[in-house]
C-alpha cells in the first residue's frame, strides 16, 4: 500500500499547485545581484580610472580659452566640451567645433587623446580578465541554471549526481520524454550535458548537493518539480538530500541510492523514500535465480526494457556450499541472503568480521593453499566481492584453476574493467551503477511494471515460465512495447458504458479490430483495481471503470487497443461482433447505432471495423 500511493506520486501532477515558487525566484534574484555585484566589484577601478579621464579632459576644454572667426575670445560649453571627448575617446573623430581650437586647446586635446587610450587599455584588459575568472563564470553559469530553471513549464525529476547511474537513467528518461534536471559536484559531467545528444536540453549545475541551498536553486522548491534522485556515490550527501527534501517538500517523491543499511534505516525515517541497495538487490536476485530461474529470467528481461532479447537461462545457481571472497559491506549482504536460502557460505577474507555460525578462513585468497582450506574443490559457487576490479579477475581465475565447475558471481566496481569481466565469461556479474539505474527505470517509467516485478516472484515459477511462453508467442524472443491503459472517461470514453454495465471483459477487450476472431499480440500483466494488484488477469475477468491495465505486446497491437478504447463503432464490433456505421448520419439512417451512442464525441475518427 505504502509503496502504491509513493509510485502514483510521480504521476500526481495536479496537487503541486499550493506550492509557491517564490523562494526559487528570491534564489534567482539573489544569484542575479551577486553577478552584478561581481562585475562592478572588479571593475570598479578601471571605471573609475575612466570616468575621472573623461571629466579631467572635459573640465579643461571648458576652462582653456579658444578663438572664434572673428578673433574674439570663447569658451566651450560642457556640452560640447563632454561631446567633443566622446567621439574622441572612442576614436570615431568628426573634427574640432565650433570652431577650430588654438594651441592650447590642441595640446590638452593630445594630452586627453593619450590618457584616454591608456584608461581604455586597463579598462578592457580588466574586463578581458574578469571574463576569464573562474568565478564570473561560474556566477554567470548560475545566474543562466536558475534563469532556465525558472522557465520550465513542465514536469520534471531532479537527479543528483550524474556520474554512471545518472547517464544511464539520464538517456533511458529522455527516450520516453521524460524531462530532469542534473546537479553534480564536478563540472566536467554537467559540461559534458552540452554534448550529449538529447532530444531536450538538459540544465545542469556543479555544486554541492550536501547543501540546502544548492538543492533549492537546482530547484526542489519548483512547483513543476515531480521527484528527487538521488544517486551520488556518496551514502552521506544522498542522506542529506532525502532529508532536505523531506523537510522542504514532504509530498515530493524520493528515490536513493545506498550501500549502506545504516544510513537506509536513517533515510526511512525521513518520510517514506524509495531506497535502492545494488548490494542487497544482487543478493535478491540472485535467491530468486536458485529457487525460481523462470522468474529471474522473466525479472531480467522485463527490466532491461522494449526491444530487449529475451535472456538466456545460462548456467543456474546450485545449492551447496559457497565461497565468498571478500567480506565488506557486499559481502557480508550477500552471505545473509545466501544463508536464508539455508545455504552453507564460507568466508575468505584477511581480516572477516563474520556472523556468528559462518564459516571462516582466515587468508589471502589468490593463494592455492588458502582455496584449498576454504573447500573450493567441493563448492558450488564461488563469489569475488572485493572493491578492486584487478582483485576480483585474478581471484576469478585462480577459483577456476581449483574447480572449472563453480558457478562465478562478481562485482565490477569501475566501467572501463566491463571488457575483462565479459572476456572471463561470469555467470552472474555485479554492477551497481547498472543495477541501480536499471531499478530507477522501472519505477519511473512504469510503475505498474515495477509492482508487477515486486510480486511476481510470489507466484511460482511454474507460472512464471508461462508468462514468458505466451510473451513468447505474442512478441517473440523480442520484447515489445510495455505500457498501460486507464479505463477511465478520458482515456476509453467507447467503454464507458460499457464498464459501466459490467459487460466488458479483459478477452473481449483485446480482440482484434479487423478481425475479432483473431487476438491482439499483447499480454496483460496486471490489473490494478483500487489498491488491489491481480497478476496476470484472465480473458473472462470483468473490467470496472478505473481499472489500470499492464500491457506487453506489439505497437500495433498498442494502435489497436487504442482504437477500441476510443472509436464507439469499434467498440461495438470488438466486444459483441456487431458492425454497425462509423458516421452518425449513416447510423441514423441504416437504424444501427452503436451500445454506448450517448458518449459519442471527437474520438470517432479512427479506423472502423468491418461493416
Amino acid at each position: 500500500m505504502a509503496d502504491s500511493a509513493r509510485q502514483h506520486r510521480f504521476r500526481d501532477r495536479d496537487d503541486r499547485r499550493h506550492w509557491r515558487p517564490r523562494r526559487a525566484f528570491s534564489a534567482r534574484s539573489a544569484e542575479t545581484s551577486s553577478t552584478v555585484f561581481l562585475i562592478l566589484r572588479r571593475m570598479r577601478a578601471p571605471l573609475i580610472v575612466l570616468i575621472t579621464i573623461f571629466a579631467v579632459s572635459v573640465l579643461g576644454l571648458t576652462l582653456i580659452p579658444g578663438r572664434d572667426a572673428a578673433g574674439h575670445p570663447t569658451r566651450m560649453g560642457f556640452f560640447d566640451a563632454f561631446y567633443f571627448m566622446s567621439y574622441t575617446a572612442t576614436t570615431i573623430g568628426y573634427g574640432e567645433i565650433p570652431q577650430p581650437f588654438t594651441g592650447a586647446q590642441r595640446l590638452w586635446v593630445m594630452a586627453a587623446i593619450y590618457l584616454t587610450v591608456i584608461g581604455w587599455a586597463y579598462a578592457i584588459g580588466s574586463l578581458l580578465t574578469l571574463l576569464q575568472d573562474r568565478a564570473f563564470r561560474q556566477a554567470l553559469r548560475l545566474q543562466r541554471f536558475t534563469r532556465t530553471v525558472s522557465r520550465l513549464r513542465e514536469p520534471f525529476l531532479l537527479i543528483i549526481g550524474y556520474g554512471q547511474t545518472g547517464q544511464l537513467l539520464g538517456r533511458s528518461l529522455d527516450a520516453i520524454g521524460r524531462r530532469f534536471v542534473v546537479l553534480d559536484m564536478s563540472g566536467e559531467r554537467v559540461d559534458s550535458l552540452d554534448v550529449d545528444s538529447y532530444h531536450a536540453d538538459v540544465p545542469g549545475l556543479a555544486g554541492d548537493a550536501g547543501n540546502p541551498h544548492t538543492l533549492a536553486v537546482a530547484g526542489l522548491e519548483h512547483p513543476r518539480c515531480e521527484g528527487v534522485l538521488a544517486l551520488t556515490d556518496n551514502d552521506e550527501v544522498n542522506l542529506v538530500v532525502a532529508m532536505t527534501a523531506a523537510l522542504v517538500r514532504p509530498d515530493l517523491p524520493v528515490i536513493a541510492r545506498t550501500i549502506s543499511p545504516a544510513i537506509e534505516h536513517r533515510m526511512r525515517a525521513f518520510g517514506s523514500p524509495t531506497v535502492v541497495n545494488p548490494f542487497d538487490r544482487f543478493g535478491d536476485h540472485l535467491g530468486l535465480a536458485l529457487r525460481s530461474p523462470a522468474s529471474y529470467q522473466l525479472m531480467s528481461w522485463l527490466e532491461s526494457g522494449p526491444g530487449a532479447d529475451l535472456p538466456e537461462p545460462g548456467r543456474l545457481p546450485r545449492a551447496g556450499r559457497w565461497v565468498i571472497c571478500g567480506y565488506g559491506r557486499f559481502g557480508r549482504k550477500l552471505t545473509e541472503d545466501l544463508r536464508a536460502e539455508g545455504l552453507d557460505v564460507v568466508i575468505l577474507d584477511r581480516q572477516p568480521d563474520a556472523l556468528a555460525g559462518t564459516t571462516v578462513v582466515v587468508g589471502d585468497a589468490s593463494e592455492p593453499a588458502v582455496l584449498a582450506r576454504a573447500g573450493l574443490e567441493q563448492a558450488v559457487g564461488f563469489v569475488a566481492g572485493t572493491d578492486n576490479d584487478t582483485t576480483n579477475l585474478s581471484l576469478i581465475a585462480a577459483a577456476r584453476q581449483v574447480n572449472p565447475a563453480l558457478f562465478i558471481a562478481s562485482r565490477q566496481n569501475r566501467p572501463a574493467s566491463a571488457p575483462l569481466f565479459a572476456a572471463m565469461d561470469v555467470d552472474r556479474l555485479l554492477v551497481p551503477t547498472e543495477m541501480v539505474a536499471r531499478e530507477v527505470y522501472a519505477q519511473l517509467s512504469t510503475p505498474l511494471l515495477w509492482r508487477f516485478l515486486q510480486n511476481m516472484p510470489a507466484r511460482g515459477d511454474d507460472w512464471a515460465a508461462e508468462v514468458i511462453g505466451r510473451l513468447r508467442q505474442q512478441c517473440g524472443r523480442r520484447l515489445g512495447s510495455v505500457w498501460k491503459v486507464t479505463l477511465n472517461d478520458h482515456d476509453a470514453p467507447a467503454l464507458v458504458s460499457w464498464l459501466h454495465a459490467g459487460d466488458a471483459r479483459l478477452g473481449n477487450m483485446l480482440n482484434s479490430p479487423q478481425d475479432r476472431s483473431r487476438p491482439l499480440a499483447a499480454v496483460p500483466l496486471l490489473l490494478q483495481r483500487n489498491s488491489e494488484s491481480t497478476l496476470g488477469p484472465n480473458g473472462d475477468i470483468i473490467l470496472a471503470p478505473g481499472d489500470q491495465l499492464l500491457f506487453v505486446g506489439r505497437p500495433s497491437a498498442r494502435r489497436s487497443l487504442l482504437d477500441t478504447m476510443t472509436h464507439h463503432a469499434i467498440s461495438e464490433y470488438v466486444l459483441t461482433g456487431r458492425s454497425v456505421p462509423s458516421g452518425w448520419l449513416w447510423q441514423r439512417v441504416t437504424g444501427r447505432v452503436p451500445h454506448s451512442a450517448g458518449h459519442f464525441g471527437a474520438a470517432e475518427s479512427r479506423s472502423t471495423p468491418p461493416d
